[in-house]
């Protein structure tokens, strides 16, 4: 599964996202050309079209700047937030990434890490892709000595619907590089986790 799995098949459709969301409104019993409706399937077709802009762009789009710098210490990014949606149920998961790399003297900007966060969360995902993506992107176009991600979640689809445990919270890792040594990704979840 690479970096680019979820990408887009061809651009938004806006009229035909606002037609669907009609005919499910319609699917409900709603009438969509009541007060309050008549805009709303134009609304959801944008409000789809932004939250899940990651389809349209690649990570080497965001990932653009590096600087040569010889750093070859460990980088953090605590506490990024995540905005993403469950391809299972379209319902939102949100909570926060924690991004770490080891540079191999070519570091990126700060909020272009955060900006890979975002690419990959809007699309349509389950949160073990979503971390597994944000690693093998920072690899691929890094090219650290290593590479942690650490995404918590809240996930809607669990919890106001289905089981409905609204304080379950996932979490999952993906490590890559020399911070499988078990010391170096010690360090690692050491700085992620104080505060």
């Amino acid at each position: 599964m690479g970096p680019d799995a979820g990408r887009a098949l061809h651009p938004f459709d806006e009229a035909r996202a606002a037609a669907a969301v009609r005919e499910l409104l319609l699917a409900l019993g709603e009438d969509p050309d009541r007060e309050g409706l008549q805009e709303t399937p134009a609304r959801v077709a944008r409000a789809f079209k932004e939250n899940f802009e990651g389809l349209w762009k690649s990570p080497e789009e965001v990932l653009t700047t590096t600087f040569d710098i010889g750093h070859e210490e460990l980088v953090i990014i605590r506490d990024i937030e995540v905005f993403s949606h469950c391809e299972h149920h379209l319902t939102p998961f949100h909570g926060v990434a924690h991004v770490g790399y080891i540079p191999r003297g070519k570091i990126t900007g700060l909020s272009k890490v955060a900006r890979l966060v975002d690419l990959f969360a809007r699309r349509p995902q389950v949160q073990e892709r979503l971390t597994t993506q944000i690693a093998d992107a920072m690899v691929k176009i890094l090219d650290p000595m290593g590479v942690i991600v650490i995404i918590d979640c809240e996930h809607l689809c669990m919890s106001m619907r289905g089981v409905r445990k609204s304080q379950a919270r996932t979490t999952t890792s993906a490590v890559r590089g020399v911070l499988r040594d078990p010391a170096t990704r010690a360090e690692a979840i050491s700085l992620i986790t104080k505060g």
